[in-house]
């Protein structure tokens, strides 16, 4: 027995090692260049087939071929792919969401190309490199740690490196090349992929699908390490392999027979899943770049042309119909990823494990052999496997909702993994198992028009998670996704039902896939063909139900056409090119059409001249596109003036003389009678000023005792404030007092430790900023919160459909109000300028007819034009009876606005009042040791 325990051991060290240099490798990548390298299983499956190359089919010396391939061939791919993949990306800005897709689309390219250039069989006849005595393996991935280790602690190199992680743009301030430093991250990260590879290789199947995967089975040893420490993965590393290596020795009886047998072959499955979903998330960035998902203008036709093309394949025979079949199938998992990556915004890399468990369930539920379920026919197994398969979205959509960027890829990939692992491979779930064709439909061109009508409604089930409220509020959700929470949309809620039915369309799409092929294949379902899945969705365009068909089509296409591998190989050419082409290809062709399309110059005559002169004189006080004042550019790039006003008059402001200004709709309006959506006008006193509401003095919203702490400091520290009706509340302070905390507690984006917030008489300490919004609290954000996929009314109707009221018109109203009810309405917020995008997340907040409104630097990245007319527009809605509270650095505006004053200091109100007495007090606050307050711009 105890030889037994030593030799299992031995062998558990043996993994362990290698599973320890993939997580070296990946956390010394990860800590120079912030990548979470996706490919680094497929450069460690490359580098075993260019050793093999070398020794079996060129017959160079084992120590010369592993000397070119270790210390050559796998530093150069490093360098090389820093160089003209990352590096650019990292120029354009180093969104995580475009390195990781990056970084997934190698992976698939390499994958691709391997199984091009050596076949897609497996290979038993890998060299070996290092015998399989497990202490020479140990000692390699010891020394390993420790040498980097030591450098990263001691070198000036490890200094540079530490910097550069920290901070890159500061690094390279301070003179550090960062570029050399990312550059030798790389290599390193590659050659510890290669040396990885050239050791699991004799000893695993060698086959471009196959290793890459298991690779990166082991990275739970870097997750759970936090990308960060190498003892930590080491000894990770270590501890797993040990204990799948004694789990081998149970062999229990009964049906807990197969599942342990299953964990003890998968373990470092199993610590994936608990990294991944347990443990604490290594990034916290947004899933997708936004670029990536906003809106391409379909080309004109491209409808007709996608009905012709998928008609063609009912005039096929043979083997070419037979293929064709697969289409419709493939097209309509695709469509899941359209709802849950290109609408929702959520990277999910285990589609391909909702299809594979709609292609079982239906063939259980169709031979009769699902527990408790009698045998069903072919088409109604179909409708119940989506219906059973749809609320295990939950399994990725449960952890979704707290995670985002990195730690939601690895989620999502790990419920792949872990379905694929311990369903599809196991012997009790699909031995034996066959799928038939519906009855009525069992030849493939009676088939594919079956397939044809449920593709049909799928794309109409699609459409109608992209359009109308729901729609909107997933744009939204994918968009910005804290903005979308205050403007009342649900946003956990939203995430669950985009995963859901994502799984149910992949579902779908797998049972299909499944009658097409007559059979359960567990190989079509493997996670690997979910990151292809998802590179091709990303490239072709994730917010297009046509890039899901041409996806499909391709896919299909180029594996049937040509040797296996070229679909893949094109697929992670593309997006490897994301970082360049975020809109995809059809977006980088038209940009590429419009560059070389030739212009032609019109000149003016002097007349013409002449007049284009007094046009631009004329027009100079209604603003330009650059100020925000409501200009619209033209295709040529010539700011062209609108129908709408100044920003001062779009607000509401009043005219040089006093008299009331047009609202757009022939009705004058009065600066100081504005009223909010959904609420009457209060009528003006004497001298034009409005009189508060009766409840003025009545707080609205307060805080009670709210004490906040970040790892031991003390961000706030038992503060009480009162928010009242009728009046404009302001906190003021140096940075680092407090002020953004307390508006996030009574925002409800942060939780105090103790301490309550109550709205009137109802306590909402513990309720979310969706929650808060329904029940009346508005706020706007100090970096712009809009939505730019979604148009300036449909940003504004966003508020008004999730927030308090249900009121058709309040879009409409907060549109005029802010003077967005012109051309502007149906521009994309993305291609608007700052004091525009201000008004449009202010009339969005307003929309939802709010009771209490708080505003975060509301007057940043605004004239002073436009600072008056907020202040008026402000004054109004306070007059109107709104509650409102103003975090501010620009004093004089303070000054102008607020009728009392918050002064705070280290987490604590030192002073309330009247604005013109607490600020008087800043000075006395100054002298006594606090950091000077910033004063007004003297706008």
């Amino acid at each position: 027995m105890a030889s037994l325990t030593y030799d299992l051991t031995l062998a558990g060290l043996s993994v362990g090692s290698a599973a320890a240099l993939t997580g070296i490798g990946l956390i010394v990548t990860h800590r120079a260049t912030g990548v979470l390298n996706f490919a680094h299983g497929a450069i460690a499956m490359v580098c075993a087939y260019v050793l093999r190359q070398f020794t079996v089919e060129w017959h160079w010396p084992l120590a010369l071929g592993a000397a070119v391939t270790l210390l050559v061939v796998a530093p150069a791919i490093g360098v090389v792919l820093e160089r003209f993949v990352f590096r650019p990306l990292s120029v354009l800005g180093s969104d995580p969401a475009q390195t990781l897709v990056a970084s997934i689309g190698l992976f698939v390219l390499l994958v691709g190309g391997a199984a091009l250039v050596w076949g897609p069989g497996a290979r038993a006849d890998a060299p070996t490199l290092v015998s399989a005595d497990p202490w020479g393996q140990l000692a390699v991935a010891v020394v390993l740690a420790a040498g980097v280790g030591a450098v990263t602690r001691w070198t000036r190199f490890g200094r540079e490196l530490r910097a550069v992680v920290d901070d890159r743009s500061l690094a390279v301030l301070g003179g550090i090349d960062a570029d050399r430093v990312a550059a030798a991250g790389w290599a390193f990260g590659s050659f510890t992929a290669g040396l990885t590879g050239v050791l699991l290789a004799p000893y695993v199947r060698l086959d471009p699908y196959g290793m890459p995967l298991l690779v990166m089975e082991v990275m739970a040893v870097a997750v759970a390490a936090r990308m960060r420490s190498l003892p930590v993965a080491v000894v990770a590393a270590l501890g797993i392999a040990v204990a799948q290596s004694q789990l081998t020795r149970l062999h229990p009886s009964g049906w807990a027979e197969p599942l342990f047998q299953a964990v003890g072959a998968n373990l470092f499955v199993v610590a994936l899943l608990v990294a991944a979903l347990v443990l604490p998330g290594i990034g916290t960035r947004d899933a997708l770049p936004r670029t990536a998902t906003a809106r391409v203008p379909t080309p004109p036709g491209a409808w007709i042309v996608a009905v012709v093309l998928f008609l063609l394949p009912l005039g096929f025979a043979g083997s070419d119909l037979h293929t064709s079949v697969q289409v419709p199938a493939l097209g309509v998992v695709l469509l899941s990823l359209v709802v849950v990556t290109g609408r929702g915004g959520q990277i999910s890399l285990g589609q391909a494990a909702y299809a594979g468990l709609g292609a079982l369930f239906t063939a259980l539920l169709a031979a009769g052999r699902f527990p408790g379920l009698p045998r069903l026919p072919e088409l109604a197994a179909l409708a119940l496997a989506v219906v059973l398969v749809a609320p295990l979205g939950v399994l990725t959509g449960r952890p979704a909702i707290s995670r985002h960027g990195l730690a939601l890829a690895l989620a999502t990939f790990a419920v792949g993994v872990g379905v694929s692992r311990f369903v599809f491979a196991q012997p009790y779930a699909t031995a034996g198992l066959s799928l038939d064709r519906p009855t009525g439909f069992d030849g493939d061109r009676a088939y594919y028009v079956l397939e044809l009508a449920l593709l049909a409604g799928a794309l109409l089930a699609a459409r109608a998670l992209r359009r109308g409220r729901t729609g909107r509020a997933l744009a939204a959700m994918r968009d910005h996704e804290s903005g979308a929470s205050a403007a009342g949309v649900r946003v956990p809620a939203l995430k669950l039902t985009a995963f859901v039915a994502g799984a149910a369309l992949a579902a779908l799409g797998g049972g299909m896939l499944g009658m097409g092929l007559r059979a359960f294949d567990p190989g079509a379902y493997d996670p690997v063909r979910g990151l292809l899945w998802f590179a091709a969705i990303v490239v072709l365009g994730a917010d297009s139900v046509l890039g899901a068909l041409a996806a499909a089509a391709l896919l299909v296409g180029l594996d049937a056409g040509t040797r296996g591998g070229v679909a893949a190989a094109s697929i992670g050419l593309l997006a490897v090119l994301v970082g360049r082409f975020p809109g995809g290809p059809y977006e980088a062709l038209r940009l590429a059409a419009s560059r070389l399309r030739l212009r032609r110059r019109v000149a003016l005559t002097p007349v013409g001249a002449q007049a284009r002169r007094r046009l631009g004189a004329a027009g100079a006080g209604i603003g330009d596109h650059g100020s925000g004042a409501g200009a619209v550019r033209s295709e040529g790039g010539t700011p062209q003036p609108t129908q709408s006003r100044s920003a001062g008059e779009a607000l509401s402001g009043p005219s040089a003389d006093g008299t009331a200004q047009p609202d757009g709709t022939g009705q004058p309006r009065s600066s100081e009678g504005a009223a909010a959506p959904g609420r009457p006008a209060a009528r003006p006193g004497p001298a034009g000023r409005v009189p508060a509401a009766s409840s003025a003095l009545h707080p609205l919203l307060r805080a009670r005792r709210l004490h906040v702490t970040y790892g031991g400091f003390t961000a706030l520290d038992g503060v009480d404030l009162d928010v009242p009706a009728g009046r404009i509340t302001a906190v003021v302070g140096p940075n680092g007092a407090g002020k953004s905390t307390l508006f996030h507690c009574l925002a409800g984006t942060v939780r105090p430790d103790s301490g309550r917030v109550l709205l009137g008489e109802r306590e909402v300490t513990r309720r979310a900023a969706h929650a808060r919004t329904r029940l009346g609290v508005a706020r706007t954000f100090q970096q712009l919160a809009v939505f730019p996929s979604l148009t300036v009314a449909e940003n504004v109707r966003v508020g008004a459909e999730q927030g308090r009221v249900t009121d058709r018109g309040a879009a409409e109203r907060a549109l005029r109000l802010l003077n967005l009810d012109g051309p502007l309405r149906t521009l994309p917020a993305a291609e608007l300028p700052t004091g525009t995008l201000r008004r449009v997340e202010l009339a969005r907040a307003l929309a939802g007819s709010p009771r209490v409104l708080l505003l975060d630097e509301p007057a940043a990245g605004l004239d002073s034009r436009e600072v008056t007319a907020l202040a008026r527009l402000l004054r109004a809605l306070a007059a109107d009876g709104m509650a409102l509270l103003v975090v501010e650095h620009d004093l004089d505006l303070v000054a102008d606005l607020a009728h009392t004053v918050h002064v705070m200091a280290a987490g604590r109100i030192v002073a309330s009042g009247p604005a013109d007495r607490v600020l008087e007090t800043l000075g006395t606050i100054e002298t006594a040791g606090e950091p000077t307050i910033e004063t007004g711009t003297g706008r």
